[in-house]
């Protein structure tokens, strides 16, 4: 896995663990609680981890003898 694919997995990671606390624990949003709910930087991240988990998408249905790059 190259670099886009650890970074997505590390925000996917973040974006299960912040939707699993979100969850378990009425609505406590760790984003939010860092960036402010609503902000700019919240809606950022927010971003970055649906990014981040359509690469990890894409990349699960790549196949490794194709001529697309691996990420």
């Amino acid at each position: 896995m190259g670099p886009v694919g650890w970074i997505a997995f590390v925000l996917v990671i973040i974006g299960g663990l912040n939707w699993g606390l979100v969850a378990i624990s009425a609505n406590y949003d760790l984003v939010a609680m860092i960036f402010g709910a609503g902000t700019t930087l919240a809606r950022i991240v927010y971003g970055l981890v649906g990014i981040a988990a359509l690469v990890m998408l894409i990349g699960a249905f790549m196949k490794k003898g194709s001529s697309a790059p691996q990420m």
